[in-house]
């Protein structure tokens, strides 16, 4: 990976964003919009951003939320990679992005419009914007880029799925550069409502909002939704390495498999064989795990069922090995968490941080790994990341990377 870009509850900068996962600021707070009252938890974890300072007029009328997070993180992770367009074969450069609701603001705008005003005349863009394809699309348009412009959506792994396909057709020589990650806006009245008859969002907090979701303890309730996306730019280590570009880390497995069980509720089973091909995928053992990104939801099903799956693929490892969940201070980014959670694995290591799993002040008995609690580590080296996806839909899939360190290392050993 040699460019990452951000937009997100935590900060729109990839330095931001580290800094305040690392200090445990959480981004989730009380909404306050005029049908916040019709919620029963009227909470999120909101993007400071504002289209015009990002778009001219006449653009941003046709970018919903999602299309405008997307674009600005391709321009940072874009940057970031010091990517060199005019030397560029565009036809070998893919766009790959994970949404799991696309326009969802748009799309809650036209109904409203239709069903509660009455009136038959909606936005002309209306489909345009809602389009669950239109993120990758616009990222595309703005670089011309004429390779493959492909769109996931698996529900809560839809970001993770979208780098890990972009890592395979990068490996089989198909592209050059892939530009891959999610985006999500989902903190529409109807989406929100929506999410709400699920139960599973979480109960706020009775002292304090921005402590509402708690991975892992005894006291959590649900997940919080928040909005935002994230880029990544990857390319061929040589290629990187020729064109004298920063690394910040190596993609080395990916492993998807679907848990045909239930719709909704996940098993030991399926999530313990998506780490497990994650793992065959990057040619590692578990014991050469260093650390996991979870899931980590914070609702009672998810966090029970990934600690038994992380118990059943690393055994006694695994409760040596460290675990973080960020979502405790960002929120789920539904479409687009796998792309943030893999974007900060990616950035602790660099710093060899790991991140903290915040709110955690009494673990579920059956939660009784090293969660990282309520604290960063820092000054811990480690070479080697997985992050974890899982999905309504049971599509789950796992990255795992190595350290730009560690890596130059393997390649001057011929590995």
């Amino acid at each position: 990976m040699t460019g990452i870009g951000i937009i997100s509850p935590l900060g729109n900068s990839a330095a931001e964003v580290l800094g305040n996962a690392t200090a445990g600021r959480s981004a989730i707070c009380r909404i306050d919009e005029p049908w916040c009252k019709r919620l029963v938890s009227p909470l999120a974890a909101c993007v400071k951003f504002s289209g015009d300072e990002h778009f001219d007029a006449p653009k941003l009328r046709m970018l919903d939320r999602v299309s405008q997070f997307a674009i600005v993180a391709a321009r940072q992770a874009l940057d970031d990679a010091r990517f060199d367009f005019e030397n560029a074969n565009r036809q070998r450069v893919g766009v790959f992005l994970g949404t799991g609701m696309g326009g969802s603001q748009t799309t809650d705008d036209a109904y409203h419009t239709l069903y509660a005003e009455q009136s038959d005349r909606v936005k002309p863009f209306t489909i345009l914007m809602g389009m669950t394809n239109a993120p990758a699309a616009w990222i595309g348009i703005e670089y011309e880029l004429t390779g493959p412009n492909l769109t996931y959506s698996t529900a809560c792994s839809s970001s993770a799925v979208s780098i890990g396909e972009a890592w395979m057709r990068l490996r089989n020589g198909d592209l050059d550069v892939a530009i891959a990650g999610g985006a999500e806006a989902p903190l529409s009245f109807g989406a929100l409502k929506a999410w709400e008859a699920l139960h599973t969002l979480a109960r706020e907090d009775p002292f304090d909002a921005s402590k509402s979701c708690k991975p892992f303890s005894k006291s959590r309730s649900g997940m919080v939704l928040g909005e935002g996306a994230t880029i990544v730019v990857l390319e061929d280590w040589e290629r990187a390495i020729r064109r004298g570009a920063t690394i910040h880390g190596e993609l080395i497995g990916y492993g998807v498999v679907t848990d045909a069980s239930h719709i909704t509720r996940p098993t030991v089973t399926g999530q313990a064989a998506a780490m497990r091909a994650g793992l065959q995928a990057a040619g590692c053992v578990p014991a050469s795990i260093d650390t996991i990104n979870a899931h980590g939801t914070g609702t009672q099903a998810n966090d029970a069922v990934e600690t038994a799956a992380i118990k059943q693929v690393f055994g006694a490892d695994a409760y040596r090995i460290p675990i973080s969940a960020t979502k405790a201070i960002h929120g789920h980014l539904l479409g687009a968490s796998g792309a943030l959670e893999f974007a900060l694995s990616l950035l602790a290591m660099q710093h060899d941080i790991l991140l903290p799993t915040m709110h955690l002040e009494i673990a579920a008995e059956d939660c009784d790994l090293d969660y990282v609690p309520n604290c960063a580590r820092h000054n811990v080296k480690f070479n080697t990341v997985m992050s974890n996806s899982f999905a309504f839909g049971g599509t789950n899939a796992v990255l795992v990377a190595r350290s730009a360190q560690s890596a130059a290392v393997r390649c001057a050993e011929g590995n």
